[in-house]
């Protein structure tokens, strides 16, 4: 399937020093953290680690995509939140993959519908879309 083109309205600028045990911050500023392994993985811990940044913007960004879909479909997802957990481990080849759980709570939500939800989210949000086929990506309900 080719790719479609992009419009871009915003382009997020970060640069790394010393890669997964150093630091790594933005072009404005807004974002400057240290990072280090984790201590599962023989690391300090002492700092973030590239696998709680990615957690943190793929929790926001299905948050957003859920919001989407519970307006479209005339939906009260107020209250509601998304964890998004991200392992890190070796394939069967030796290689680093990632897997992720998405998790939502829809307050006064039925399990079923929350569900429905979460998978319609999961068909529009932007980082979903770019981990398809790439990650295993599962989805539950809290």
């Amino acid at each position: 399937m080719p790719i479609a083109p992009i419009d871009v309205a915003y382009t997020a600028v970060a640069t790394a020093e010393h890669g997964r045990d150093g630091r790594v911050a933005s072009d404005d500023g807004k974002l400057d953290v240290v990072v280090n392994p984790p201590r599962e993985m023989g690391g300090s811990g002492a700092g973030t680690n590239p696998e709680q940044l990615f957690a943190a913007g793929y929790s926001a960004c299905f948050q957003s995509a859920l919001g989407v879909v519970a307006r479209r479909e005339r939906r009260d997802i107020s209250g509601s939140t998304v964890t998004a957990r991200v392992g890190i481990g070796r394939d069967g080849e030796g290689n680093f993959g990632l897997t992720v759980e998405l998790v939502g709570s829809i307050p006064g939500t039925d399990r079923e519908t929350a569900l429905e939800l979460m998978k319609k989210a999961h068909e529009v949000c932007p980082y979903s879309r770019a981990t398809a086929g790439n990650i295993e990506v599962t989805l539950d309900v809290a």
